[in-house]
């Protein structure tokens, strides 16, 4: 007989968490954001927009979060991988959704396993990366 151990899943209550750290890292920079958080699964648990930021950061904070999400890193750390002769050179258009290889989207772990994403839209890419990446740290 096999155990396996199970691990507690990305809830509503973490997303939440995960945005409102977002937002006060954002608050104490003076940047209006877009947070969007993501389960395993990739479906959309909690999303954010302050009312200053401009619509499109919420469909980059989503798409930064579902590259994290779909290929398991920093969305910081993939911006080489897609440039010609990069690993995920022609990955971009093979998936079904766009990716989105600019810094903001981090992954969620829990106990060494995947459990989610959030995405960050609406600084300069690597305020996002900071802003996502203090969001994590918080819900350590």
């Amino acid at each position: 007989m096999s155990t396996t151990t199970a691990v507690a899943p990305l809830t509503t209550r973490d997303a939440g968490t995960l945005v409102a750290a977002a937002h006060r890292a954002a608050e104490a920079a003076g940047v209006t954001i877009s947070v969007t958080v993501l389960d395993a699964g990739g479906h959309l648990l909690a999303f954010r927009r302050d009312d200053r930021a401009v619509l499109i950061s919420g469909e980059t904070s989503t798409r930064k979060a579902y590259t994290a999400l779909q290929l398991n890193a920093p969305t910081a750390d993939l911006v080489d991988a897609v440039q010609p002769g990069g690993l995920f050179h022609t990955l971009p258009t093979a998936l079904d959704r766009p990716l989105l290889f600019i810094a903001g989207g981090v992954p969620v772990h829990r106990d060494g396993r995947l459990i989610g994403a959030i995405g960050v839209g609406g600084g300069a890419p690597e305020q996002d990366h900071g802003f996502a990446s203090a969001a994590v740290e918080a819900l350590a």
